[in-house]
């Protein structure tokens, strides 16, 4: 019988058909504020929890200490220097479900990394957020709300410690004449890989996970060293790196601090640098006080430049990326949690724009999910703007940007998948001059080819790609075209809608995430775990690749499983305050400052 591979809760829960209807045991607990009501369901939080217990079990089986399970063929792969990074990963969402079983396995292993071993070059930014990140919500969560789970002081002491030790092992990276970090490090050489760039993001999230580690050691030198980076990207040099107040380039030169191009948008290579800015001031309001205006630059120019609705569905809202100030209509899963930092913005602000705008942003990327075959959103996705007329692309913003010469490449940050099916037709809908967008590596070779006598007709820019012609009724139905078709166990859009339940108490946004985990559920369950799949938009995922990320712990599973769970201070405007903030990998910390009213 093939529910045999789910766990016995989940089995119960797919039997039952359970889907958008409260089941027994439902608790409503009120919140002070607004008229604000929790709903916890623990038939669909235990459902959650069991599948997350699927998953550990297969990787603890079969690959553990590896960095995370092959879930098809039964064996591990270490794609995270080989240091266990679905165990840490792990940590602080077993310890929020109370799972003292996988809590204590993971933290009898912590002491025994050694995080100067590896043959394999560090990414300073994956294993901040993910290792250091899961070090410190552990020690937070273990010392906190949850220190019931373990009585074992030395093996919650080993996790501050060991945050401690990969943090010095990782500091040369900031040796630079900038002190803005090369991402690439060689630990046993302890030398940099060579880069001459970093990336928005690579640079900017990093401030969270090393300020907080900073202030639970007492110690101001490792914070001081993100700060120091930071401050190119709050206070950027004239020039390219600004095309619209407060959205900046996705490259900056690690010898002067300037940035290398004006491309960027709220997509991987640059999302989690603005996600930081108001996290930031969430996390100490005291001290990160131009975080917060950062942020609301970055935030009014992305409503007034970026926004964009498709033709087919000018009720939904996505944000374009830009070349300069030349928009590019395309998105992806990865840019899906702007809804969610839109949210908190406007509840730690009490600006209901930016709440308002965080819905919206979240109702369009839900409606990526429920418009497929398999109920699940894709990598990477495209539409032609309301705004588009014949006789061109939409008319360029009002704010003329630096003089720009782009570069004849792109770098982005290793958290974006490299896709080979990337879309080139779909760029026909900006000027001729632009470059592709930031999901390639570009170099243009020479021509050695005679041009033509007689140019070849331009497409037309208000209508799909022809690769993408095939698309059309699905482009009219849903608003969008698919040209990444794969899903990688990304939680994007699952936060957003976890955000957008925390300040509504909507129970709808609880049944988009119930929904969401079913499709996900049904799609991604192979062998010992779950896998990326190839196709969101056939029936079944079109084939798995064999791929268990350490982030489906850290993050989808803990996010499916909040939104139905008990409250408690570590949930997000938990009593009108928020006591935690949540790193990008979903780990979450105790504030330093006063924990800031919601409004």
């Amino acid at each position: 019988m093939v529910l045999l591979r789910y766990g016995p809760v989940l089995a119960v829960v797919l039997l039952a058909g359970v889907t958008a209807s409260p089941v027994a045991g439902d608790t409503a607990s009120s919140q002070p504020g607004p008229a604000m009501e929790f709903r916890v369901n623990r038939q669909r939080a235990a459902a959650v929890k069991d599948a997350f217990k699927i998953a550990w079990d297969g990787y603890y089986k079969y690959a553990f200490p590896k960095d995370q399970l092959n879930p098809q063929t039964n064996d591990g792969a270490n794609t995270r220097n080989g240091w266990g990074a679905s165990a840490v990963d792990a940590l602080s969402t077993a310890i929020v479900m109370e799972d003292k079983d996988i809590v204590k396995q993971i933290i009898d292993y912590v002491p025994k990394i050694n995080f100067n071993q590896t043959t394999d070059s560090v990414s300073l930014f994956e294993t901040t957020i993910r290792y250091l990140g899961g070090l410190l919500a552990g020690y937070d969560l273990l010392e906190g709300p949850f220190s019931h789970l373990s009585s074992d002081k030395n093996a919650k002491a080993a996790l501050l410690k060991q945050a401690k030790n990969l943090a010095d092992d990782l500091s040369f990276a900031f040796n630079t004449p900038t002190g803005i970090p090369s991402n690439t490090l060689i630990l046993a050489e302890q030398s940099l890989g060579g880069d001459t760039t970093n990336g928005l993001a690579t640079i900017g999230t990093l401030v969270l996970e090393w300020v907080h580690l900073s202030d639970l050691l007492g110690d101001k030198k490792y914070g001081a060293l993100a700060e120091k980076a930071e401050s190119y990207l709050l206070k950027p040099k004239p020039g390219i790196g600004e095309p619209f107040p407060g959205l900046l380039g996705t490259n900056v030169y690690l010898a002067n601090g300037s940035f290398a191009d004006s491309f960027g948008g709220w997509v991987g290579g640059d999302d989690s640098y603005y996600e930081y800015l108001i996290k930031m001031w969430a996390y100490d309001s005291s001290r990160f006080g131009l975080y917060k205006d950062r942020w609301i630059a970055a935030a009014d120019s992305t409503i007034k430049y970026l926004a964009s609705n498709p033709s087919s569905r000018p009720d939904l809202t996505f944000l374009a990326v830009y070349n300069g100030q030349k928009l590019i209509y395309e998105s992806e899963h990865l840019a899906c949690f702007a809804g969610g930092n839109f949210i908190l913005g406007g509840l730690v602000l009490g600006e209901k724009k930016y709440t308002d705008f965080g819905i919206k942003l979240t109702t369009a990327c839900h409606e990526t999910y429920t418009g497929t075959a398999t109920g699940i959103g894709p990598e990477i996705f495209d539409w032609i703007p309301s705004t588009c007329k014949n006789t061109g692309p939409q008319a360029p913003p009002t704010y003329e940007p630096p003089a720009y010469e782009p570069p004849s490449y792109v770098k982005r940050s290793p958290k974006l998948s490299a896709s080979p099916e990337a879309s080139p037709d779909a760029y026909n809908r900006i000027a001729n001059d632009s470059p592709p967008p930031a999901t390639l590596t570009v170099v243009t070779p020479p021509s050695t080819s005679t041009p033509p006598s007689t140019p070849p007709a331009k497409p037309d820019p208000c209508a799909l790609p022809t690769l993408y012609n095939d698309q059309t009724a699905f482009y009219n139905k849903t608003g969008f075209y698919i040209t990444d078709a794969n899903y990688d166990l990304r939680p994007e859009v699952v936060e957003s809608i976890y955000y957008a339940y925390r300040v509504t108490g909507d129970p709808k946004y609880q049944e988009w995430a119930w929904n969401a985990f079913l499709a996900i559920n049904s799609t991604t369950r192979v062998g010992s775990g779950y896998s990326q799949v190839k196709n969101v938009n056939v029936k079944g995922g079109g084939g798995f690749t064999n791929n268990q990320e350490s982030f489906f712990f850290a993050e989808l599973m803990k996010y499916l499983y909040l939104i139905h769970s008990e409250d408690g201070m570590w949930q997000v405007n938990y009593k009108g305050r928020n006591e935690y903030v949540y790193n990008t990998e979903a780990h979450p910390f105790k504030v330093a400052g006063k924990a800031l009213p919601t409004y």
